[in-house]
């Protein structure tokens, strides 16, 4: 019985060790990204620029959508010194602030409106949503115009099985060298 346990825990080294060694740069990628991810509320307007505060909360007094997004459209296009088309990816209402966020897909940039007056809050680099789309793969489906989402899918799937699998295997190298001490006494 403790032949085979040495057997099997030779066996998840193996695995281990090849899966390890194999996607170590993603895991490193996947660690640092989500450090930075989780400290994006925390890094003073670096990673996430704070939400600016309109005129009013009331929206009986805020311009119409159209309006706002006329305004978000001409003040991006006119910042980034382009003539093509600024497509929008979202919009972010915040009732509570008074303001209205577009965020563009182009180059990770948005602009915070006050929704009364129409007046620019804040021009924003959205370095999150790029450490993101690092994050997840998304970054690559971009990079090759591929709207269905497989790199993303393909690579959130790998990543997601190998952490599985190298959890089972770490577990089964921690556990096993005690069984085996615990069956030699």
């Amino acid at each position: 019985m403790t032949q085979k346990i040495v057997k099997r825990t030779r066996w998840y080294r193996k695995i281990h060790r090849w899966v390890a060694s194999a996607l170590f740069v993603f895991f490193l990628f996947i660690a640092g990204t989500g450090l930075l991810l989780g400290w994006k509320k925390n890094s003073n307007g670096y990673l996430l620029a704070e939400s600016r505060k309109g005129v009013s909360t009331d929206t009986k007094n805020w311009l119409s959508v159209d309006s706002l997004q006329s305004i978000a459209t001409a003040l991006y296009k006119d910042s980034m010194n382009s003539t093509g088309e600024a497509t929008i990816d979202r919009i972010d209402f915040r009732p509570s602030k008074g303001m209205v966020k577009f965020v563009f897909a182009e180059k990770y940039h948005a602009i915070q409106l006050d929704c009364t007056t129409g007046a620019p809050l804040l021009f924003e680099r959205r370095r999150a949503d790029f450490i993101e789309h690092l994050h997840d793969g998304t970054i690559l489906d971009n990079l090759f115009r591929n709207k269905n989402g497989l790199f993303k899918l393909s690579y959130s799937t790998v990543m997601g099985l190998s952490l599985l699998l190298l959890t089972l295997t770490g577990f089964w190298l921690w556990y096993n060298p005690k069984r085996i001490k615990q069956k030699s006494r």
